[in-house]
C-alpha cells in the first residue's frame, strides 16, 4: 500500500492588508455592469448559481445581482494605467 498523498490547497491572500493602488477603492458602475452582464449570460446558458435561490425564479440578471451583493462571485477586476502597470483586485476587497 502506498502512503496517502496529501493535497495542498492554494493559500487565499488575506484581504485585511490588501491595498487598492489603481482607481477608486470601490466597484465602479461600469465594472458592476460588466460583472452582472457576464455572470447573467453564464446563468442563462445553464451555469449553476453560487447562492441558493429561494422563492420564484426572477431571471438571470436578478440572480447575478444577488450573487454580487452576497459576495459569492470569485471574480477579480484588472485595472491598468496608461504606462502598463496593472493590478488585479478581488471584488471582495472593493467596498460596495
Amino acid at each position: 500500500m502506498s502512503p496517502a498523498k496529501t493535497v495542498k490547497k492554494a493559500k487565499q491572500p488575506s484581504l485585511a492588508d490588501f491595498e487598492v493602488k489603481i482607481g477608486p477603492p470601490k466597484l465602479t458602475r461600469f465594472e458592476r455592469a460588466r460583472i452582472v452582464g457576464a455572470r447573467s449570460l453564464q446563468i442563462a446558458m445553464g451555469a449553476p448559481a453560487f447562492i441558493p435561490m429561494e422563492g420564484p425564479y426572477k431571471g438571470p440578471i436578478d440572480t447575478a445581482m444577488l450573487e454580487l451583493e452576497a459576495d459569492a462571485l470569485p471574480i477579480s477586476i484588472r485595472r491598468s494605467l496608461p504606462n502598463g502597470v496593472t493590478q488585479d483586485i478581488p471584488i471582495r476587497a472593493l467596498a460596495k
